[in-house]
């Protein structure tokens, strides 16, 4: 089972106080087993957002921390900026991440906002999957009026906060807890500083819409005497148009709240098709905070095949592509590491991040680590690396326009299989170091003897394991191959059999480490249904090397 990881991106109405802004970054820093990924101020908006991650026990102490180091520092009574707010710590969302469920963050944005409003004595709301009642799901809803109209709102029993008191803190606010699936909060540039053009855009995008008129230009509306509202053009998606004075340019602001409905690539080329009926250009685009590396994959694969090429590049190359594409980089640098949550979140990977010659070197050494596992997991990445290649050589070839899509799609697929069995080779290595650890244990009375003993049976299992996914990802890299044997380009047919010898390899490698620590694994039930899995994975192993190589010599007459 994955660690449980939750990530809360609180949003303080401070954004040009230096000190303000770093105090309430070292509250959440200095919670232990806490990462404080991304600090994102903005003047203009007079707001920061805030990206950390942890297990949920630590993310909702830090959580409250950030509260507390608010609320004797920032005075709403004296805030202004362009974005619209209601609290010191305006909303407080919590998200799924890994190894934990959206119910289970409910239940931690409840646990939170309980406890600032206790502690704190301020009025404390709470939205989307947390919200107590329909009306209150939508952050926007809850925060009409913005603080201007919260003094007024709070006498009224219909806005009864859902924790703390019903009463005005001029320097406080409200704040907005909950939970809710990632959102990005993604901005579109234009070469104009009319707010204006910008918000009709947005109207056009967002999935709210604007009100509906008939054809005099008069304003619908129903038996009830309510407003219609004609939709826009993207579900699941919340717009304004503001201007930005330090960007010297109009943006339009969007709330992202499913990349799956709407993706980012389309959210970026229907901002565009709206601003080219008003006359106007997008100049790029910017992610506020983070973004989850999908979206920016999807965007960089829709991308390419604009371009008519393979999908199937590499992941740095599709993170690139977007970054371009969308004018990433217009207004702020985005660097993917710090930008891409999953990147941001990483282990390292010393073993995969050395030059070619210091892992040979590495493997060399005295040191039983990196071994065969790792050189196994190697050799199978290289092997779908060359599937990838010949199908990516063949996309884009004249005579082969027939076959280009079904390659992309190889080759995309080639990519996923390389990019799992590199992380594979540092895994290997850290599965083995379990082993060494659990040895190193006391051992001196039955206490602890068994203790030893149980982690040790947890660490063989482990690495027979991380092996046997090794061979199974090696089988996938073999198939490739062989599909790209038989329909690529006959020129590159060679790398093609190269691929699979290198699959092969990386797959009766990964077996051999799997049946060595299978022999130390005590639970018999176990370890019988891994060696037979093995046994399957050889076999269908050794039957795609043959259909390979036979694809390979008839194409180049051997």
């Amino acid at each position: 089972m994955s660690a449980q990881i939750v990530e809360c991106v609180p949003n303080f109405s401070e954004g040009r106080d230096k000190s303000i802004i770093d105090a309430i970054a070292r509250s959440i820093s200095g919670v232990p087993g806490v990462s404080l990924l991304d600090v994102d101020p903005g003047a203009d908006t007079n707001r920061t957002v805030y990206t950390f991650v942890g297990a949920p026990g630590a993310v909702a102490a830090a959580a409250l921390a950030a509260a507390k180091a608010a609320y004797a520092l920032i005075d709403m009574s004296k805030h202004s900026g362009a974005h619209p707010r209601m609290g010191a710590m305006d909303v407080c969302p919590f998200v799924p991440v890994s190894g934990i469920d959206m119910a289970a963050c409910v239940e931690l944005s409840k646990k939170v906002g309980e406890a600032i409003a206790r502690e704190l004595g301020v009025p404390v709301y709470l939205y989307e999957a947390a919200a107590t009642r329909a009306d209150r799901k939508n952050l926007a809803d809850i925060r009409s009026g913005e603080y201007e109209a919260l003094s007024a709102k709070l006498s009224s029993p219909q806005w009864a906060p859902d924790f703390g008191p019903a009463a005005f803190d001029p320097r406080w606010g409200a704040t907005v807890v909950g939970a809710r699936e990632f959102l990005i909060a993604y901005n579109v540039n234009l070469n104009s500083r009319d707010k204006k053009l910008a918000n009709e855009i947005a109207l056009s995008i967002r999935e709210a819409g604007r009100a509906a008129k008939d054809a005099a230009g008069n304003p619908i509306k129903d038996a009830e005497g309510k407003a219609v509202k004609a939709p826009g053009r993207l579900k699941d998606v919340r717009a304004i148009g503001w201007y930005i004075d330090s960007y010297r340019c109009a943006q339009v602001s969007i709330n992202l709240l499913d990349y799956n409905t709407s993706p980012l690539h389309v959210v970026f080329e229907t901002a565009k098709e709206e601003a080219e009926k008003l006359g106007l250009l997008v100049t790029g685009s910017e992610i506020v905070g983070l973004v989850p590396r999908e979206p920016i994959l999807a965007a960089g694969r829709h991308f390419l095949a604009k371009m008519g090429k393979s999908q199937g590049a590499s992941e740095a190359e599709l993170v690139e592509t977007a970054v371009r594409s969308m004018g990433l980089s217009s207004v702020a640098p985005f660097d993917p590491s710090k930008k891409i949550i999953e990147y941001a979140c990483s282990s390292p990977t010393p073993l995969a991040s050395m030059r070619v010659a210091d892992f040979v070197d590495e493997v060399a050494s005295d040191s039983p680590a990196p071994g065969g596992g790792s050189v196994a997991a190697l050799a199978g990445s290289l092997g779908a690396a060359l599937a990838a290649m010949v199908a990516n050589l063949t996309v884009g070839k004249k005579g082969y326009e027939t076959a280009w899509v079904e390659l992309s799609a190889l080759a995309a697929q080639a990519q996923g299989v390389k990019a799992a069995l590199v992380a594979a080779v540092d895994a290997d290595t850290a599965a083995f170091n379990l082993i060494m650890e659990a040895m190193k244990l006391p051992k001196s009375d039955a206490a602890q003897k068994a203790e030893r003993e149980a982690a040790l049976q947890s660490a063989f299992i482990k690495a027979a394991s991380v092996p046997l996914e090794t061979a199974a990802a090696s089988v996938l890299a073999l198939k490739a191959c062989a599909d790209a044997a038989e329909r690529g380009n006959p020129a590159s047919a060679s790398d093609a059999g190269v691929g699979a010898l290198m699959a092969r390899a990386g797959l009766e490698g990964a077996l051999l480490n799997v049946l060595i620590n299978l022999g130390q694994v005590k639970d018999s039930g176990l370890a019988a249904s891994m060696r037979e899995r093995a046994r399957e994975l050889s076999e269908e192993g050794a039957r795609l090397e043959a259909q390979a190589l036979a694809r390979v010599r008839a194409a180049i007459g051997a």
